[in-house]
């Protein structure tokens, strides 16, 4: 591939090449996943305050965190974007009002609305604030997306349902300065657009107010009145059926087709999922837009007619998807000759791979890390770092532990070792093996 990154011999931190458009949008639900976002190519972040922001299951940021991260994001390039997409009920508005003043104070750089009311209180409150309408609004159409940009919102983030040439149509009959927003990787919903109501009916935890229990993964048999406790399967397995688990979202093999629809950024879903999540989904999509975009180029310099569906990803990109837990994959709503995939007959995340450790730097031939899992003399590993493919490492009889102490396995979680490597490894990267039994369960 066309490498993007190179090093800064001052802090031997990445140096990333970021293009305004397409942004590669990275979720986070706390600071460490911030931080890997922006450090593995991310063009902005979005996230959540500790109020309003739709997902209660992360940490979520305070507002000194979103300072920090805020700072952070700007000192390298990357923009940070906050979250305040419920629908309020009455007594929340004057919180709200107050909310998106301090996020304006905060130094963040947009904020995620659903409710006009709010959109329009902060324009008044926080008139420096871009303001991004969410998925949650529900946008599916040209006239919609325009009549919020002429209410002031500078961005659609358009319903998770819409195709292909839905998109194309929609930025053809919208204004250039609109930004509209996609989502092209994670979790689907199976309400529309994320608006359910099945988790408040069943447990009282509402998911609009970011306590979803997620009731569409659970497993469901049929019982009839007058046999109780006799569970029927609806269909597929003895033990039921998962009859609402959508599958995860892929769109990374068809990132050109998504770029040419007209989709200027181009956005994870995952606020919950771990800062290694991150990571590899943020650098595999930043990646794959670079490359689409050196190949067009190339494509179009050489007098050539450059069809987005003629461009594959290289294979070390494809394959990244597979190496973070994920249920099966589909296209979601993209191709209409291509519905949306469900597994009715199991729940959980397929895990093949696993984390062992995190780098905190390289130094004279060795590498220096912080163990998260077992890692013995011979074991085959990767190491992820920014804009290239993954290292390649076959670990030597020569680790050591945090006092230099010859150790026959690195298998203390949180412990501090080494190992021999030659080429050097950015602090940050982390480093995965494949599982000896690769596993299917919930997360």
């Amino acid at each position: 591939m066309n490498a993007t990154t190179s090093y800064s011999s001052e802090t031997s931190k990445p140096v990333i090449a970021r293009r305004r458009r397409p942004e590669v949008l990275a979720p986070a639900g706390n600071m460490t996943a911030f931080k890997a976002a922006v450090d593995f190519g991310a063009d902005a972040v979005y996230c959540s305050g500790k109020m309003f922001g739709m997902r209660s299951a992360p940490r979520n940021f305070t507002l000194d965190e979103l300072r920090e991260a805020a700072e952070y994001a700007h000192e390298r390039g990357a923009r940070i974007y906050v979250t305040c997409n419920i629908l309020p009920t009455n007594p929340e508005v004057e919180g709200i009002r107050e909310y998106l003043g301090q996020l304006d104070r905060a130094g963040v750089d947009a904020v995620i609305v659903t409710d006009i009311g709010v959109m329009m209180m902060a324009r008044q409150v926080a008139p420096r604030l871009e303001i991004h309408i969410s998925t949650q609004a529900g946008v599916t159409n040209y006239l919609a997306a325009a009549t919020l940009r002429d209410l002031g919102a500078k961005r659609v983030v358009l319903a998770r349902e819409l195709a292909l040439e839905d998109v194309a149509q929609i930025r053809a009959h919208t204004p250039d300065d609109l930004d509209i927003e996609c989502f092209v990787h994670g979790s689907m919903c199976m309400a529309f657009s994320g608006r359910c109501l099945i988790s408040n009916f069943l447990t009282g935890r509402s998911g609009n107010h970011g306590e979803c229990a997620q009731p569409c993964r659970w497993r469901y048999s049929v019982v009839e009145e007058k046999r109780p406790g006799q569970y029927f399967p609806v269909e597929e397995t003895e033990g039921g059926s998962y009859i609402f688990n959508s599958q995860d979202m892929n769109m990374l093999p068809h990132i050109g087709e998504v770029i040419e629809a007209g989709a200027t950024s181009l956005k994870i879903e995952g606020r919950a999922k771990s800062a290694y999540y991150v990571a590899a989904m943020t650098n595999a999509y930043k990646c794959a837009v670079d490359e689409y975009l050196a190949w067009r180029d190339e494509r179009i310099e050489a007098g050539e007619q450059a069809d987005p569906k003629e461009f594959t990803p290289s294979s070390w990109l494809l394959d990244e998807p597979y190496k973070v837990s994920h249920r099966d994959y589909c296209t979601g709503f993209w191709y209409h000759d291509v519905p949306a995939g469900q597994n009715v007959d199991r729940g959980g995340y397929y895990r093949d791979w696993i984390v062992v450790g995190d780098v905190l730097g390289w130094c004279d031939g060795r590498v220096t890390f912080i163990g998260r899992n077992k890692i013995v003399p011979g074991q085959s590993i990767e190491i992820l770092q920014p804009g290239v493919p993954p290292m390649q490492l076959t670990v030597a009889d020569d680790i050591r532990d945090a006092d230099g102490i010859h150790a026959d396995a690195a298998n203390n979680p949180t412990h501090v070792f080494s190992l021999p490597c030659e080429q050097p490894v950015v602090p940050g990267a982390a480093m995965r093996t494949r599982a000896l039994r690769p596993t299917l369960k919930a997360e």
